[in-house]
C-alpha cells in the first residue's frame, strides 16, 4: 500500500502500470471466458475480484483524473483537478467503500441541441465517476460477451466505421439495394426513459455491483420519472444503455449504434409488421418510437446516418459522403478559427490542423474527391485571410495553408469490419493490435508496423482502449525521420512528458538552491 508523503508526485508516476493493465486485462479476460461459457456465478466471482484489485482501482482513477476528455468538468462538489497525493487518497477510498458505494448529487449542464431544444447532461463528482470506471471495468467484458455482432456505438474495438461498412454491404450494386428500403429509426428520448428495471435485470453482476448501480441511476433521475432514465454524463452510462437495448438487432436485418438504428428491408418485407415487433421489444423497457421521426425511405432518396448521408445512385452504385449537417457544423468551425481576431496566422494554422485532420479521417471511407469535400473554397478563404495578416507574404500564406489543411488519404468503402462476434477481451492480441493499427494512417501507421503493433515505452500490444500518440525522441516535431518517430500510448507519452517537466523543474530549483548558496 501507497503512504502519503511529500514525494506522492513520484510515487504516483513510478507506479507499475504495465503491470496494472496487465492484471487488469487478465481478470476481464476471465470474465469474459466465464460468460460465455455460462457460468455466470464464476463471472460474479471475478468481478468481484475486479472491484477489490488494486490495479483495477489505480487504473480507474488514472483514465477519470488524467485520460478522459472530462477531466476537467466538475460535479457538484466543485472538484476538478486533481493533485497525485489526492489520487491517491480517492483509491484508498475507492478501496473501503467500492462495496458499498453511495453516489452524491449530479450537477446539471444544458447542452443545446441543433433542433432547438436543450439536453441536459448530468456530470458527477469525480469519485463517482472512478467508482463508474472501476465497476465498467467489471462490467463490460461480461457483457461484451453477450451482445449482438451488428451493434457498434460505445463498446471497446468498434466504431461508427463499422456500422458504415455493414450499410455498404447491404446496399452495394451485388446486394441488390437499389431495390431496397431502410427505416430510420428514432427512439423517444432513450437516455432519458430506460426503464431501471430493464437495466437491472440485464446486469450480470455481483450484488455489490448491482447496488451501487441502482444507486446511480436513482442519483441522475427526473422527479417527472423515478423510475426511468439512465444519466447522460457518467462513465458507466452508455454502456448501460447498450445492455438495455440488446437484442433489438436480432428483430430484423439492421445497424444500431448506440440509440441510433437503421433498418434495412427488402422489397417483400413489411415495414409495418417489423416496427410492430420494434415498438413491443422497445416497450418492455420502457421506451416508444418516435412516429414524427421515423421514416421509410427508397435507398434511392438516400438517408443520413452518423454523420454520412447514404443513397444508392440509379444505377446501383452505393454512395456515402458526408452528411448536408455535418459538413456545415464542419464549416463553422473553421470559418470561427479563421475569421478570429484573437490571434495571428500561426496560431490559427496550428489550431485548424487538428479539426480538418479529424474530420477527414472520419470520412475517409467516403467518397472525398472534388465539389466541396476537397474544402477548395474554404482553403481559398482561409488563404487570402492569412495573406493579410501583418508580416505575412504570399509563400508564408501558403506554406501555414499546408499546415492547417492536412490531406489525408481516403479509401471509398475499403474499411474491414470486425469479425463476426470477435470481442478484445476474447485474448486474441494478435488480431486486435493489428487492426488497431490499421485505424490509423501515415506516419503513426508505419511507426506501429515497424514496433510489431507494440508501444515504444511500454511494450504492450496497441488495443483499441486507448489512443496512440506519435513521440518526436529528440523533441524535434520538424524531425519526421522514422528513427526519430515512436507509436506509444496516449497515458505512456503523457506520462513521459510530465516526468521530463518534473524533472526540468526539479533540477531548476536546485540551480535556484545553489545560487542562493554562493
Amino acid at each position: 500500500m501507497i503512504r502519503h508523503s511529500n514525494n506522492a508526485s513520484e510515487s504516483w508516476k513510478t507506479l507499475p502500470w504495465k503491470k496494472f493493465r496487465r492484471d487488469l486485462f487478465r481478470l476481464q479476460r476471465r470474465v469474459f471466458k466465464a460468460v460465455q461459457a455460462g457460468d455466470k456465478r464464476k463471472a460474479k466471482s471475478l468481478q468481484k475480484l475486479i472491484l477489490k484489485s488494486y490495479a483495477a482501482r489505480m487504473l480507474a482513477v488514472r483514465r477519470v483524473t488524467q485520460l478522459n476528455a472530462g477531466k476537467k468538468s466538475a460535479g457538484v462538489d466543485g472538484k476538478v483537478a486533481l493533485s497525485n497525493d489526492q489520487r491517491l487518497s480517492l483509491s484508498l477510498e475507492l478501496k473501503e467503500k467500492a462495496a458499498n458505494w453511495k453516489h452524491q448529487g449530479l450537477r446539471e449542464v444544458p447542452i443545446p441541441k441543433k433542433n432547438g431544444k436543450i439536453r441536459i447532461l448530468k456530470v458527477p463528482t469525480i469519485a463517482d465517476r472512478a467508482w463508474q470506471c472501476l465497476v465498467y471495468f467489471a462490467l463490460e467484458p461480461a457483457a461484451e460477451a453477450t451482445f449482438h455482432a451488428r451493434s457498434y456505438g460505445f463498446r471497446t474495438g468498434r466504431s461508427a466505421h463499422d456500422a458504415q461498412k455493414v450499410l455498404f454491404n447491404n446496399l452495394r450494386s451485388m446486394s441488390k439495394g437499389i431495390e431496397k428500403r431502410v427505416i430510420e429509426l428514432d427512439i423517444e428520448k432513450c437516455f432519458d426513459r430506460i426503464n431501471h428495471s430493464a437495466i437491472m435485470d440485464e446486469l450480470i453482476a455481483p450484488q455489490s455491483i448491482r447496488l451501487g448501480i441502482f444507486r446511480c441511476l436513482k442519483a441522475g433521475v427526473s422527479p417527472e420519472f423515478p423510475e426511468q432514465g439512465t444519466p447522460q454524463g457518467g462513465v458507466v452510462s452508455p454502456l448501460l444503455a447498450n445492455i438495455a437495448l440488446n437484442g433489438v438487432e436480432g428483430i430484423h436485418q439492421s445497424v444500431r449504434y448506440a440509440d441510433d438504428m437503421v433498418i434495412i428491408l427488402k422489397p417483400k418485407d413489411s415495414a409495418e409488421a417489423i416496427l410492430n415487433k420494434i415498438s413491443q421489444f422497445l416497450a418492455q423497457r420502457g421506451l416508444r418510437v418516435t412516429q414524427a421521426k421515423t421514416k421509410l425511405t427508397a435507398t434511392t432518396d438516400g438517408f443520413d446516418f452518423l454523420g454520412w448521408h447514404f443513397r444508392v445512385q440509379s444505377n446501383g452504385k452505393f454512395r456515402s459522403t458526408p452528411s448536408e449537417d455535418n459538413y456545415k457544423a464542419f464549416r463553422q468551425k473553421v470559418k470561427a478559427i479563421v475569421n478570429s481576431s484573437n490571434y495571428g496566422a500561426t496560431v490559427k494554422a496550428e489550431k485548424l490542423a487538428p479539426v480538418v485532420r479529424g474530420w477527414r479521417n472520419y470520412h475517409r471511407f467516403c467518397k472525398m474527391k472534388g465539389g466541396r469535400n476537397s474544402l477548395y473554397h474554404l482553403q481559398n478563404r482561409a488563404f487570402k485571410v492569412f495573406n493579410k495578416e501583418p508580416k505575412q507574404n504570399r509563400h508564408s500564406s501558403k506554406k501555414l495553408l499546408d499546415k492547417a489543411f492536412p490531406s489525408v488519404p481516403y479509401s471509398e468503402n475499403k474499411f474491414v469490419n470486425v469479425k463476426g462476434d470477435k470481442s478484445p477481451y476474447d485474448g486474441d492480441i494478435t488480431y486486435w493490435s493489428e487492426r488497431n493499427s490499421k485505424l490509423y494512417d501515415g506516419e503513426t501507421s508505419k511507426a506501429l508496423k515497424r514496433q510489431n503493433h507494440a508501444c515504444g515505452f511500454c511494450g504492450l500490444k496497441m488495443l483499441s482502449d486507448e489512443k496512440v500518440h506519435l513521440h518526436h525522441v529528440d523533441g524535434n516535431h520538424n524531425n519526421w525521420k522514422k528513427n526519430n518517430l515512436l507509436a506509444v500510448h496516449r497515458s505512456c507519452h503523457q506520462l513521459h512528458h510530465r516526468g521530463k517537466a518534473t524533472a526540468k523543474n526539479v533540477g531548476s530549483r536546485m540551480l535556484r538552491k545553489a545560487h542562493v548558496r554562493i
